[in-house]
């Protein structure tokens, strides 16, 4: 039987025996050295655990320090590393929350951990209000301001080794609460400092949409300097990276595509930055490959699971593999198992990917114990090894799927549309979008409206739902049918209804009058509408480009590209493909990612349009 991979190397130095230890032993090592820098100032070490220890008080003066469940949610801020070690050194428990959620998802979030008191941005407390009477638990919920009386906290009596509970992404329904100990996230911090090469004269920029729970301690485990970038646009990110002598440089797959993409990159250097990391999602290739040769600095990868604390595999940054999330992280195991028989599969072959770490979670909070006998956790993920240990992701297991780099539930999207009275009864799932990777469509089941009236009653059906759910749920697509399809005990058919959806979506009928066009019955004819926002003539040279690349690909017709006369700036570009196997392998190439990247920089792009677009008159291109 093939032997799980294992890291190699020499374990780092042990870390101290509470998280908020981690903090306290920065200041004392690093003292007036700068911990967390923004545009709006920056704070010492000295002042980062002062400021926590003032939170330690306050949030004790409020619901003890007896473990009780404290919810955070902030954006990307220093007040946020300062509440989260606060939170801990009061002796109670953290649970951080995503600062885009809305009232029922708090609800639940709150609800399942029993939460006594909320620290939060207004934005969310306004989100509160409606659902605190659903909260019984719920002692307080105040604005994170940083207004902290100026008092140490009292001394919190040792034995509580639960440090924070951790949401995962709902990949079988309602997120869970991971339960994370000291020594979880102790060790990974450790972990991560030393895959990444993190050291006392580091620096890191954060390019990220919020806090990190793994970039914030492994900084202060090693005494790094974090400098936070709240500036979506990555042109400006560079910029602050050299502002602050950045040496490592962390970030997502959407933002570092777009720096890949951006017509401004020929512009850009790095004065002081070693190496580009990435995660929360794959890194096409393309993209990683055109900024390491840019910047000559590697470029690479690492993966985790709120389970994990997160880490459990990074790429060097000596030799990154393109593709490849990297080897296990020092003291972690991994196997690649088969998904029925469980058998361990051999380098090469590709099966659910099960870790085993210290970094490894306790538990769900009240839910079934999630390893098996031997410690090993199932992460859901499809992937294989090479013969060296290094991993590549294939595939989820479940339906979750990601848009702009945050995890879609969709039950939890379900659920809200069945919230709604005029829904009977409904499916979501996703589909491919060039821009945010997919998006949410769904099939919907009307209550009672008249076939005349239910184009206008689904609409006002969508409206409501993507009311009350963040951004990256609302769904862009629907469908009003009469039932919905389930097997026989019941299960909703879930990927055989995503496949009619974007058949229907994907597939125009020829069109009639003028000249015929005989297509077989599996020919696809995909319609992509272009918004230029740049020069025309730009727009059309990278097009020509993409065409040669989709000339050359196998199933690949014929393609149109044609422009709005009353629209100059609107393009339409329709292409015919031998079948669906053809077309979707392209979407999934990391070329074709690459110059969907470029095409965002360009234009405003709306895929699968459907065959109104090919209805044109002769004076409308």
């Amino acid at each position: 039987m093939p032997e799980p991979r294992t890291a190699a190397g020499t374990p780092p130095a042990a870390p101290p025996a509470r998280l908020d230890d981690l903090l306290a032993r920065a200041a004392r090592r690093h003292g007036d050295r700068t911990a967390v820098r923004t545009d709006r100032g920056a704070l010492s070490f000295t002042e980062l655990d002062a400021a926590a220890t003032r939170c330690a008080a306050a949030v004790q003066a409020l619901v003890g320090s007896t473990g009780a469940v404290v919810a955070l949610a902030s954006p990307l801020d220093p007040l946020f590393a300062a509440a989260f070690h606060g939170i801990v050194r009061s002796g109670n428990v953290v649970a951080p929350v995503n600062p885009l959620l809305r009232a029922a998802e708090l609800r639940h979030l709150l609800g399942t951990t029993r939460a006594a008191l909320a620290i939060v941005t207004p934005a969310i407390l306004a989100e509160l209000e409606p659902v605190r009477g659903e909260l019984p638990d719920l002692l307080d919920a105040v604005v994170l301001d940083g207004q902290w009386p100026d008092q140490e906290p009292a001394e919190v009596a040792a034995g509580g080794d639960i440090a924070c509970l951790q949401f995962t992404s709902g990949t079988t329904g309602p997120p869970k609460a991971a339960v994370l100990t000291h020594r979880n996230l102790l060790v990974n911090a450790a972990q991560v400092a030393e895959a990444h090469r993190l050291g006392a004269g580091s620096v890191v920029l954060n390019h990220l949409p919020k806090y990190h729970l793994m970039h914030l301690n492994s900084a202060l485990y090693a005494g790094a300097t974090q400098v936070l970038c709240a500036e979506s646009d990555p042109v400006e990110a560079v910029h602050a990276a050299n502002r602050s002598g950045a040496t490592h440089y962390y970030s997502i797959p959407m933002r570092l595509i777009r720096l890949a993409a951006d017509e401004r990159l020929p512009e850009l250097r790095f004065d002081s930055t070693r190496m580009i990391a990435s995660g929360g999602a794959a890194l096409p290739s393309q993209a990683a490959e055109a900024l390491r040769r840019h910047f000559g600095v590697p470029v690479f990868q690492g993966y985790g699971l709120a389970e994990t604390s997160p880490l459990t595999h990074s790429d060097g940054p000596d030799r990154p593999r393109p593709g490849s999330v990297g080897p296990v992280v020092c003291d972690t195991e991994c196997r690649i198992v088969e998904l029925d028989t469980r058998r361990v599969l051999s380098a090469g072959e590709a099966g659910e990917v099960e870790v085993r770490g210290p970094q490894v979670m306790r538990g769900y909070l009240h839910g079934e114990p999630p390893l098996d006998a031997e410690g090993w956790l199932s992460t859901g993920d499809v992937g294989y090894t090479d013969e060296d240990g290094y991993l590549f992701l294939v595939d989820r297991i479940k339906d979750v799927f990601k848009c702009d780099n945050y995890l879609v539930s969709p039950t939890e999207v379900e659920k809200t549309l069945r919230g709604h009275p005029a829904v009977a009864d409904c499916v979501v799932f996703d589909v491919p979008d060039p821009v945010s990777g997919a998006v949410a469509a769904a099939f919907v089941v009307l209550a009672d409206v008249p076939a005349d009236a239910a184009a206008g009653a689904l609409d006002a059906v969508l409206a409501a739902a993507n009311a009350r759910l963040p951004y990256y749920q609302h769904v862009r697509a629907a469908r009003a049918v009469d039932a919905i399809a389930r097997s026989t005990n019941g299960k909703i058919q879930r990927r055989e209804l995503r496949e009619q959806f974007i058949a229907r979506r994907e597939t125009v009928p020829p069109r009639h009058g003028g000249a015929q066009v005989s297509e077989s019955a599996q020919t696809i004819v995909a319609v992509t509408r272009f918004t230029v926002k740049a020069e025309p003539a730009e727009f059309e040279q990278a097009f020509k480009q993409h065409a040669e690349f989709m000339r050359s690909r196998p199933g690949f017709q014929r393609a149109q590209l044609v422009r709005s006369a009353r629209s100059p700036e609107v393009y339409i570009n329709i292409g015919w493909w031998d079948d669906r196997a053809s077309y979707f392998a392209v979407l999934q190439s990391d070329e074709f990612k690459g110059h969907l990247g470029l095409f965002g920089q360009l234009a405003d792009v709306e895929p699968q349009m459907g065959p109104v677009l090919l209805e044109l008159e002769p004076g409308d291109a």
